[in-house]
């Protein structure tokens, strides 16, 4: 009997579809407590210099987080691990991760302690604009040395995120997140009354978390018979092909990601409560592009590498094929909500304590220009892996250049008359032009094109998109009157909404023609 059939008794065959909704609702419960922890800053620090401090100081070790390990590394990872998996033994495999860890448990510690003992230049390098403000400038800088550590612990957590995802146990790092929230809403809450700095709670929320996400794994690792045990080996073949791969894709997968932080540096030159709007609608429109977008990204990006290394080209083409269209039936109403519910939305999440009227109708623009790119943002997730699946990181790194290129242009066109809404619309419109891009690339590759039932499903999505804009701009009650309602009313108001908009686009495509198989893929 062969490895591969010995595999696939052994293992247990999970449809990409109860995967994906597997991670989705791990990632909701995350989301929401995301949303939670932001509506208690919104309402303890506002959108004030306080609050700008704190979320450029976060962003910084979050962004590398995701340009580094969540990105580049994750998707140079993957790929050889699932060789590994195919074509060697678990001893080797286990070898491959000790000696993983061990090169990037160091790598990290290094950039960290330069990070902390560089503080101020950083600080200076991600929001410039801050130097014109000494106290504001200062606080960003004493909040960074507690944050950025951060950076290592939750790359370490990622790390052991994707080898449960490469083994298919995809819930706890889909739930490690929600830790974050736990511990960011409990120091807000219960620590910043506490200190005469009131938001430095925030950033020691964030050096907690970090260490309570890393240790929460560890005993799912132990029992797959795969805690690493570090070994730092820079010759080991599979460090040495790991980090080949990498190089061009720590520009390549997280372009998004770096136009976003473009949109705070240039942000940090506007008025105070620039970066903080950003921040909200930010949030507000990664919602749908975590709970489904990176959900979809998470699980397909194994099985295409399974399906490379096993020279399946079909099976590859049609993983894809799914992709797609379920980023498009989940994609495309997710963006008309957002945008057509920016302010109601706002109100009702954020519109208390310190938080103005003036920061929601801010707030609000910034929203709708994300919600424009929402759909390119969720697109560019599913695509990217058809690349790094094959260990083509060139073809990536190329197509980002040029995205990232028109983005610096459209953000000194847009930053005149918009203002911080003009960044937010320029990386949208660059999104879609790095979508674009990535997928005429694979299906001049010969790994994306049209399979069977495309014109139907166009037609599904076109009858249920017009039936939820219809709803929304005829039966969603005005601004003020959500300004004038309390609590309790603005969070009934958002969810009848929210429930009849969900049915009503469920009812519609299904009576268009689509059936559960057609959401059906296996893994």
């Amino acid at each position: 009997m062969g490895k591969a059939e010995s595999g696939t008794k052994e293992a247990k065959v999970v449809g990409l579809l109860r995967s994906s909704a597997v991670v989705s609702v791990m990632t909701l419960l995350s989301r929401v407590m995301g949303l939670i922890r932001d509506i208690v800053i919104a309402s303890a620090f506002g959108a004030g210099a306080g609050a700008d401090a704190f979320f450029v100081a976060f962003k910084i070790p979050n962004f590398l987080r995701r340009l580094f390990a969540e990105g580049a590394f994750n998707q140079a990872f993957v790929p050889v691990l699932a060789d590994y998996q195919t074509n060697a033994t678990k001893e080797e495999v286990k070898r491959l991760i000790n000696a993983v860890s061990g090169v990037l448990g160091v790598s990290l510690l290094v950039v960290t302690l330069f990070a902390i003992g560089g503080a101020r230049f950083v600080a200076w390098v991600f929001a410039p604009g801050f130097h014109a403000e000494p106290d504001k400038f200062d606080l960003a800088v004493s909040m960074l040395r507690i944050t950025f550590p951060y950076l290592l612990l939750i790359s370490l957590t990622a790390f052991a995120g994707s080898i449960l995802n490469a083994y298919k146990r995809f819930a706890v790092p889909a739930f490690t997140p929600i830790w974050l929230n736990l511990v960011m809403i409990a120091t807000a809450l219960w620590l910043a009354p506490r200190l005469n700095e009131p938001v430095m709670a925030l950033a020691w929320g964030v050096l907690v978390a970090g260490i309570v996400q890393f240790t929460f794994q560890m005993p799912f690792l132990y029992r797959l018979g795969l805690l690493p045990v570090p070994v730092v080996d820079f010759k080991h073949s599979g460090v040495i092909k790991i980090l080949r791969l990498m190089l061009p894709a720590l520009f390549g997968v997280s372009v998004s990601q770096i136009n976003l932080l473009l949109d705070t540096v240039l942000a940090s030159f506007l008025q105070t409560g620039s970066v903080s709007w950003l921040y909200y609608s930010d949030r507000l429109s990664e919602l749908p592009l975590g709970v489904f977008g990176i959900a979809i990204a998470t699980v397909i990006l194994p099985s295409l590498s399974r399906h490379h290394a096993g020279k399946s080209a079909e099976q590859f083409s049609r993983t894809l094929d799914w992709a797609i269209f379920m980023v498009l039936l989940i994609g495309i109403p997710a963006a008309l909500a957002l945008g057509m519910l920016a302010e109601p939305l706002l109100i009702t999440l954020f519109h208390y304590g310190a938080l103005t009227e003036h920061d929601i109708a801010m707030s609000a623009q910034s929203l709708r220009a994300y919600s424009v790119g929402l759909l390119a943002f969720m697109l560019i997730k599913v695509l990217a892996p058809g690349f790094y699946a094959r260990q083509d990181t060139k073809t990536p790194v190329k197509i980002g250049m040029v995205a990232m290129i028109s983005n610096m242009v459209l953000n000194l066109l847009l930053i005149g008359p918009m203002a911080h809404a003009g960044l937010a619309l320029a990386t949208s419109i660059s999104a879609f032009l790095n979508a674009g891009l990535l997928a005429w690339g694979l299906k001049k590759a010969g790994v994306l094109h049209r399979h069977e039932g495309w014109f139907k499903r166009g037609f599904m999505l076109l009858m249920a998109n017009v039936a939820l804009i219809a709803f929304l701009y005829f039966l969603v009650p005005a601004e003020n009157n959500w300004f004038g309602w309390s609590t309790v009313q603005r969070i009934w108001h958002m969810a009848l909404i929210i429930v009849v908009a969900v049915v009503l686009y469920l009812v519609v495509v299904f009576a268009s023609g689509l059936r559960v198989r057609h959401l059906r893929a296996s893994a």
